[in-house]
């Protein structure tokens, strides 16, 4: 290797790139006991104003073998998965072009399909004893999809709600958010992993569960009780069934939790913790030199779940196990074991080999690797400290948040603080750890502009990552893009890493603000293109079947549509009545929605081949009003209309 590889992760690095974007921040972070590793970032608190020469040079270069730019009708080789942050919605890409191809709302409204419009949509979200949406916004951090035998299966995926602790399920066979569970007793709702096999038995390779770790620590129960009493606040683990969303446990646990991993054994899950202190301050909170990283044994939870080992808090019925620290003093007995890493951890990471667990240090310029086969070794009373699972602890640079792997024993890790991903070796991290001060760990650095967050490669989180794609989602995008007022895009990066050297490719700009997302072969998804109308209860069937039906003040509407008509043409009802629309879309061609619009009565929303929606609204205004068509589709688009007449 050069030269460059040989120095010190400190002399490695460009001091002109540490650089804080906030000056006020870097003063409040340094006067608050800071690791000496972070203090370093303030060489430099000027702004960047440009993209770096490395940066520059990367895109710029010869990019042999591997091409992001798709020719007109060429289809990506992988799909995307990205969240929407506080949009609340979930994002498909393609890959490597970038491109959006879908959102799948879930948590909030969205005019386009009319979610949070119809009856169905609002059954999934949620509603007030008045039929109002429950909740109106969210904040998606994390997404992730359901696994067989170490890889994706193409059945569900899951999303956070980081505001209201809600979890989303998405069908993948059509895209659309079919479920979503509140978690009790718990806000700050962050990290969220599916288990990737249930390790109760061994013929289920498949996902079961999917855990959620809660980052804010509040009273249990958070009744009004204990308000001015943080020592007593406590944060929960939960569990929820994979397949009836079903909250079907929870953990009581010491500290809080940020993100979520599970081992590919389906023994393990942990979450990472960055405030064991219990504080409530931000200064309280990075007061300790080292935090944790809490591992459940899913099994013994289990065990103890139906064994009575429980109690429940508040009104909620879920039923509550004990990990804290107190209450698991034997490891032979334990139901959880915490791993002390530096500081503020921000990430934990499974990687593709099945052996080890990574965080990161956020606050500490460091990454940890947790051998996963010492932590099981520690449960079953092998081990005398859980601590020697830790088989490396290494520098990498400023601000190390997230992880990536490319399925050749490299590790991908953004540095926030350095505006770089750098790429390193977990073997070689391992044995320089041990002692072999030879062990060039570091393989690569990129520049990236600015402040990378997120990170994930394709197939990475899988047995099969193939080290061909990472893309890198950067905070602050200042200079790439044409300025839109104050509000500026992000930046989603794309790199190479195909070779020995990473390549930046690409840049793409998206809506503030997502987060996590992950990358994934398109041959492992096979979605439908027409729905299958027996899944609608309320189907019209038929033409003959349309009509209006009245019961009272209560009618029902029944309407088809079948390019380029709806039926009935006509239909009338009375002032006062409340009115529930039934409208199936009878035509079976591919990619033919209809859209279903009422003038001044704030009705809205789309039907697919032979899907079914309905909407109930209160008649309150006399007169004609044209029901027409909002999805363009016929050559008599505009000429689709119905005639909705309201009687005094």
């Amino acid at each position: 290797m050069s030269r460059e590889h040989n120095k010190t992760p400190e002399e490695q690095l460009d001091p002109s790139r540490r650089r804080f974007l906030n000056t006020a921040a870097v003063a409040g972070l340094a006067g608050a006991s800071m690791s000496v590793g972070l203090s370093a970032c303030n060489q430099d608190s000027k702004p960047a104003s440009a993209a770096p020469a490395a940066a520059a040079g990367h895109a710029d270069a010869a990019h042999e073998g591997q091409n992001p730019h798709l020719k007109p009708g060429e289809l990506d080789t992988y799909y995307g998965f990205w969240s929407g942050g506080h949009t609340g919605d979930f994002r498909v890409l393609g890959m490597p072009s970038g491109r959006e191809l879908h959102r799948v709302p879930c948590f909030v409204p969205d005019a386009l399909v009319g979610w949070g419009i119809t009856n169905e949509s609002k059954a999934v979200m949620g509603t007030k004893a008045d039929g109002s949406l429950k909740y109106t916004v969210a904040d998606t951090h994390h997404t992730h999809a359901s696994y067989k035998d170490g890889n994706y299966d193409g059945r569900y995926a899951w999303i956070n709600d980081k505001i209201n602790s809600r979890i989303a399920r998405i069908r993948l066979d059509y895209f659309i958010c079919d479920k979503i569970t509140e978690l009790p007793n718990v806000q700050g709702f962050h990290g969220i992993f599916p288990d990737k096999r249930d390790p109760v038995d061994p013929a289920i390779n498949y996902t079961t569960r999917v855990f959620c770790g809660a980052e804010f620590h509040v009273p249990l129960p958070n009744d009004g009780r204990d308000l001015e009493s943080p020592e007593k606040y406590r944060s929960l683990f939960s569990c929820v069934d994979a397949e009836t969303m079903e909250v079907r446990w929870q953990m009581l646990i010491d500290g809080n939790c940020d993100l979520v991993a599970t081992s590919y054994d389906g023994k393990l899950a942990a979450t990472n913790q960055y405030n064991t202190e219990g504080g409530y301050h931000y200064e309280g909170m990075m007061s300790a030199e080292r935090d944790a990283c809490l591992f459940v044994n899913i099994a013994r939870v289990e065990e103890a779940v139906k064994a009575g080992k429980t109690t429940t808090i508040g009104t909620s019925k879920v039923p509550v196990v004990d990990g804290t620290r107190a209450a698991n003093p034997d490891p032979k007995s334990a139901l959880v074991g915490y791993v002390s890493v530096p500081k503020n951890p921000h990430g934990v990471n499974a990687t593709p080999d099945a052996k080890y667990f990574i965080c990161a240090g956020k606050l500490s310029p460091t990454g940890t690797v947790i051998e996963l086969a010492k932590v099981l070794d520690w449960f079953d009373g092998k081990l005398d400290d859980i601590d020697k699972a830790i088989v490396a602890e290494v520098e990498l640079g400023l601000g190390p948040l997230h992880t990536a792997f490319d399925g050749r024993g490299n590790a991908y890790t953004t540095l926030f603080l350095d505006s770089q991903i750098v790429k390193w070796n977990v073997d070689a991290a391992i044995r320089f750890h041990a002692g072999d001060k030879s062990a060039q760990y570091v393989v690569d650095r990129l520049d990236v502009t600015y402040q990378p967050g997120h990170v994930n490669a394709s197939q990475s989180e899988t047995r099969f990552a193939d080290g061909k794609w990472l893309a890198v989602g950067c905070k602050f995008s200042k200079d790439r893009f044409l300025p839109v007022g104050p509000l500026h895009a992000e930046t989603e990066q794309l790199v190479d890493i195909s070779g020995e050297k990473m390549k930046l490719v690409a840049d793409h700009p998206v809506r503030p603000e997502p987060h996590d997302f992950i990358i994934f072969k398109r041959d492992l998804l096979r979605p439908k293109q027409v729905y299958d109308m027996n899944e609608f209860p309320l189907a019209v069937k038929d033409q003959k079947e349309a009509g209006v039906f009245r019961d009272g003040k209560k009618v029902t509407v029944r309407i088809a549509s079948l390019a380029p008509a709806f039926e009935p043409r006509e239909f009338k009802i009375k002032v006062g009545d409340e009115v529930t629309i039934i409208l199936t879309n009878l035509d079976k061609v591919e990619d033919l929605t209809h859209g279903f619009a009422i003038p001044k009565y704030n009705v809205n929303f789309i039907v697919n081949p032979q899907e079914t929606k309905s909407v109930t609204f209160k008649a309150d205004k006399p007169g004609v009003f044209w029901c027409y068509c909002t999805h363009f589709c016929h050559a008599l688009h505009l000429e689709m209309r119905s005639r909705m007449i309201v009687e005094a």
